[in-house]
């Protein structure tokens, strides 16, 4: 064995990881090592060696990262065994969030690594990703690359393939003639899409052990209640009409979510299972999931926007965490449960919660999801968005339901 452990489903990827792919790989299988793997690669070393091979003369590297994984330093630890940085070396090294990417736009001549895409849309950041697409070499990282076509066009151009956004539509999409605003209808040319979305993916395949198993644990709802919030416009909790959307949908979820049906759900879920993590979307959950937790004297932590804990040790302990806060960037090989006591809109917040335990290092072999849900269309809806890899979107509920 050489001086640095790469699993083979790694090695397979560098074989095929070439400037302005997007390497996709799922959560927890060894993304940030493989990409650092690759500018050591092209800087002059080896990995292959039986010990380290120093590098000749690299290039400065930039991480673009969420500022939650800046923050925790998961970076720098990835980077140890390439001994970056060290005073071997001449070349920077700097971490830092999607939320500063403008600083660098004018960098040149360096290798830029790209964490948890985030160049959707005709944003600052895809502005300022597409300036340094253009004077640097670069790869993208994403365990999900990808809805439709439009969240690859930055990609497509940063590439190359076509001169900007209009070039794309152009070649590309199909408007709709009938909506009041501009709305992708369909597009031309697919195949063309699909070669050049051949040309960037790389996918690597981790071979884990692990299998998942995802329940879904049926909970009632108060029909009444729901009634009255979603045609009545009326705050139950409150007595007071509902002025706002935003507000008409959090209203719709906390009768939901705050059901003595889902809080039994999850009091036996605990009585099975003595370690669990448990992911809410908000307050008001906490205080529900904090309560339980008491009652049935668990010893329990928080991370959230109010308090980041460590996760707890022992025998029985529940782990509550929020998902804006804590989907990523930390990593957990003592228990293999997970509870969702509710659903997050977007799927790929989701699929980062779940990977917190399914990683390759784990000792578990079968992982445990259990989603609480129930049959209030809101429940439906966001269950259907996530069953197809999508984001739950309100403008789209509120449109069909009153179809």
């Amino acid at each position: 064995m050489g001086w640095l452990e790469l699993y083979d489903h790694q090695r397979e990827a560098l074989d095929k990881i070439h400037n302005g792919c997007i390497l996709c790989g799922g959560v927890g299988s060894g993304k940030s090592r493989t990409a650092i793997a690759y500018y050591y690669i092209l800087q002059g070393g080896n990995v292959d060696a039986k010990t380290y091979v120093k590098m000749n003369r690299p290039k400065d590297l930039y991480i673009i990262t969420t500022a939650h994984k800046r923050d925790k330093k998961e970076w720098e630890a990835e980077l140890i065994p390439f001994l970056l940085p060290s005073e071997l070396y001449s070349a920077k090294v700097t971490v830092d969030s999607w939320n500063n990417i403008a600083k660098y736009k004018d960098v040149k001549n360096a290798f830029f690594i790209f964490d948890e895409q985030r160049v959707v849309g005709t944003g600052a950041w895809v502005k300022s990703f597409i300036d340094i697409s253009r004077k640097n070499k670069w790869i993208l990282l994403s365990a999900t690359p990808g809805d439709t076509w439009q969240d690859y066009r930055p990609v497509f151009v940063a590439n190359g393939f076509y001169k900007n956004k209009t070039d794309f539509d152009q070649q590309h999409v199909i408007w709709s003639r009938y909506a009041n605003y501009p709305k992708v209808e369909g597009y031309y040319n697919q195949g063309v899409l699909l070669r050049h979305r051949n040309d960037i993916l790389v996918h690597m395949k981790d071979k884990r052990g692990t299998t998942r198993h995802n329940i879904v644990k049926q909970c009632n709802y108060d029909k009444a209640m729901y009634k009255r919030v979603w045609k009545d416009r009326w705050n139950p909790f409150d007595d007071e009409p509902i002025e706002e959307t935003g507000k008409l949908f959090y209203l719709l979820r906390k009768v939901v979510n705050t059901d003595a049906s889902r809080q039994v759900a999850l009091t036996e879920l605990l009585e099975e299972n003595p370690k669990t993590i448990i992911f809410y979307n908000f307050d008001y959950e906490l205080q529900i999931i904090k309560d339980i937790c008491d009652n049935m004297m668990i010893p329990y932590k928080e991370y959230n926007g109010h308090a980041h804990q460590a996760q707890p040790v022992g025998d029985n302990w529940a782990y509550i965490v929020q998902y804006t806060a804590a989907s990523e960037a930390w990593n957990c090989i003592t228990t293999n449960v997970i509870i969702f006591y509710s659903l997050n809109y977007s799927y790929k917040v989701m699929e980062q919660s779940s990977g917190r335990i399914d990683r390759m290092n784990t000792p578990f072999s079968d992982l445990y999801y259990y989603k609480l849900k129930s049959h209030a269309p809101i429940d439906l809806g966001i269950m259907r968005a996530l069953d197809q890899k999508k984001k739950f979107n309100e403008s789209s509920f509120m449109k069909n339901s009153q179809n």
